[in-house]
Order: structure tokens, then sequence, then C-alpha cells
């Protein structure tokens, strides 16, 4: 059973599971008040990429939680965030136009990181 000693402040910085082995390849969040925002961290090692392009998923505290909910050996739940892993191994996340792609590894060390609760978020009156 989640407690709520377990979860992040209302704002971070990005961060990672405590899983990612060296930090340059994986799913990063941030809560900023009542958004959680995702980006794929592989975005920014490409010289050719342009930070005010880079692709940010942005959803609410409670939508995020609800997605949480629907990771292996957690609750089902419906959400407009979905993650689908390919026939390659590769996990597509996608909210609305916005599909972030992880490596079978960087996936791997979000779920376990998600499964003992350190991107749970309480979610925030609007």
């Amino acid at each position: 059973m989640l407690t709520t000693a377990k979860y992040q402040p209302e704002s971070t910085g990005w961060f990672t599971s405590t899983r990612t082995n060296n930090g340059n390849q994986c799913v990063e969040v941030r809560f900023d008040g009542a958004s959680v925002l995702i980006r794929d961290s592989k975005y920014r090692r490409n010289p050719e990429n342009r930070l005010e392009s880079e692709p940010v998923i942005t959803v609410t505290a409670s939508e995020w939680m609800s997605f949480l909910g629907t990771l292996p050996d957690r609750r089902s739940a419906r959400t407009a965030l979905t993650a689908h892993t390919r026939l390659d191994g590769h996990t597509e996340l996608r909210h609305a136009e916005i599909t972030l792609v992880y490596t079978p590894g960087e996936w791997a060390a979000f779920t376990a990181g998600a499964r003992d609760g350190e991107f749970d978020r309480v979610p925030v009156a609007a």
C-alpha cells in the first residue's frame, strides 16, 4: 500500500528513477504545480535537436497518478496518457499528438521506479 510519505513535493527539478544506470538515456519527470512533465533525455544528446522544439508531455497530477496505475503490478485505469510496447521492445509513451520512444532498458528502469512509488504525486487542487 502506498503512503503519502513516498509522494514527491508539488514542484521538483527533472528527475529519473533510482534504477537508471547512467542518467543519459532515461524517462525524465518534473512536477510543476498541478502539472507533471515527461521528457526523453536522449533528445538533448543529439546536437541537431533544438531545446525549444524538445517534445515534452504535460499532464495533470491526477492523470499522472491514473497512468501510473496502468503500469505492471499496479491497478488498472484508463487514461489519455498511454504506453505501448512495440514488437522491437521499445515503448511508446503517448499523449495527444506527442509520442516519446524509450528503449527496453529505459522503460524497465522507469517502471521499476514507478512500482516503488518514486514517481507518485499527490494531485494539486486547481
